[in-house]
């Protein structure tokens, strides 16, 4: 049993309903030793009263009692079945009657006599999704009251930095210069700074300079007269135009041509701007961002970005980190995004279960927030009930194939001569499910052997422990 699981277990209340005496007290001792705090209740009647008082976490309980029986005791604490786990014991002629249960709302059900290893396998993996469903209100609470700056989520330290930076930045005119890798989020922090400003109630224009030819950029920016160019039919007004008294958020300025640059230049400077074949000047008041995704000081060597302009535009600069380095901060942008999909979706969806939040959190996320949210997207849209599981992840770009014979011969396999066949295989085991972030199904492909082949395993070796 790993630590995370034995610190879900030890936070788990288990009431066991059951009207024989002897399997009553039977199962009880057996939980209590497994780490969980139990409670018995000889009938449905009885455990209701205990709920209240005891306040299971998770219900197992017999189907045929008297008094209240199993299905009237489920249906007694449907209200309840958001924070508590119900599992029915039945006998094997009644299979058909656990299956309408669990369309009740039940969790699981397992038959009579009940087998010990597959009950501690149930009650753990309950524990582990009841740990989640804690940490989805946590993380609801943490979302409400710290987590969000303006569009921005994050906790951590590195996102404080940037939160203090926007805070000075935002009531000022002044330029700012975003700097982040490709999906950081840069143009959440443009937002921000306007919508944080005396602009927010003014236009606010994005405009991606890599996105648009740099025929056409110049056009775009300033607009244009009709006649000025082949196909300039009509007068068009240009993003300075249409953020006048607002703001202008220029994406990937390191694309923008250095003769645009230029013109760029004396806009800043002279807040005014003509259009593309005018003759007339026109005053302007925008509030220039400007954002590039890479170095902008090797840009202004290599040529790329004007020395002068990035001069002007660098009266602030926020340094968006890339999320492997505020890995802390995903469960809060997971939860943002599941609430994000619920909503436009119409989906259910609570939460990402341990195994799947293992997977996130291995992960570098080369694409960053913008990849992230793409992968949640996806999974909460397969998803079917209140999980996300590990199996609506999609494949994760730089999660390495690791074969067994390569395991085998790193560092984090060491064979020595004697070691048994059984000892070597738990090694190998173990660091697979490392090498795959905790994910079974990922680590029997990878091992070569079937998901049922490698529960079987995994059990054995809990045995032995």
């Amino acid at each position: 049993m790993t630590d995370a699981v034995k610190a879900a277990v030890a936070a788990q209340r288990v009431l066991i309903v059951e009207d024989d005496e002897a399997a009553r007290l039977g199962l009880t001792e057996l939980v209590r030793t497994w780490g969980f705090t139990v409670e018995s209740a000889p009938d449905g009647e009885a455990a209701l009263a205990m709920v209240t008082a005891f306040r299971p976490t998770i219900v197992v309980s017999d189907l045929v009692m008297p008094r209240m029986d199993g299905l009237a005791l489920l249906s007694a604490l449907s209200d309840d079945l958001s924070h508590i786990y119900f599992v029915l014991l039945t006998a094997q002629g009644t299979v058909e009657t656990a299956v309408d249960a669990l369309k009740r709302g039940a969790e699981d059900y397992l038959t009579k006599p009940v087998d010990p290893q597959r009950l501690r396998h149930l009650l753990e993996r309950l524990s582990e999704l009841s740990a989640a469903r804690r940490e989805n209100t946590e993380l609801r609470r943490r979302l409400r009251e710290e987590g969000r700056f303006g569009r921005m989520v994050g906790a951590s330290r590195e996102m404080r930095k940037v939160y203090n930076v926007v805070e000075q930045a935002a009531p000022t005119t002044a330029s700012v210069l975003i700097i982040g890798e490709s999906g950081t989020g840069k143009e959440l922090v443009a937002q921000t700074l306007h919508q944080l400003s005396p602009r927010a109630t003014q236009p606010y224009v994005a405009i991606n300079c890599a996105a648009i030819p740099e025929t056409l950029l110049e056009s775009e920016i300033f607009g244009h007269e009709k006649g000025a160019f082949t196909g300039a039919y009509e007068r068009r007004a240009g993003c300075f135009e249409l953020a006048d008294r607002g703001t202008l958020f220029l994406d990937e300025i390191a694309e923008m041509v250095p003769a645009t640059q230029v013109k760029l230049l004396r806009v800043l400077q002279e807040r005014r701007f003509r259009r593309l074949g005018g003759r007339n000047e026109q005053d302007v008041d925008v509030r220039v961002m400007a954002a590039t995704n890479v170095d902008p000081a090797t840009a202004v060597k290599s040529g790329k970005l004007r020395e002068d302009l990035y001069y002007r535009l660098n009266v602030f600069t926020i340094a968006l980190p890339p999320l492997r380095d505020r890995k802390e901060d995903l469960p809060l942008l997971v939860q943002t995004f599941i609430e994000e999909f619920n909503q436009r979706d119409e989906k259910s969806v609570k939460a990402v279960d341990p195994e799947a939040m293992r997977r996130l959190e291995a992960y570098q996320w080369p694409g960053n927030v913008r990849e992230l949210r793409n992968v949640i997207e996806r999974a909460v849209i397969l998803a079917k009930g209140d999980f996300i599981e590990a199996r609506h992840l999609p494949p994760l770009a730089s999660e390495r194939r690791v074969s067994p014979a390569s395991l085998a011969a790193s560092s984090e396999v060491t064979l020595t001569p004697g070691m048994t066949v059984d000892e070597a295989e738990q090694k190998l085991i173990l660091a697979t499910l490392d090498a795959a972030g905790g994910n079974k199904t990922r680590a029997a492909e990878m091992l070569g052997i079937s998901l049922k082949t490698l529960h079987n395993k995994l059990n054995r070796m809990k045995q032995g422990a």
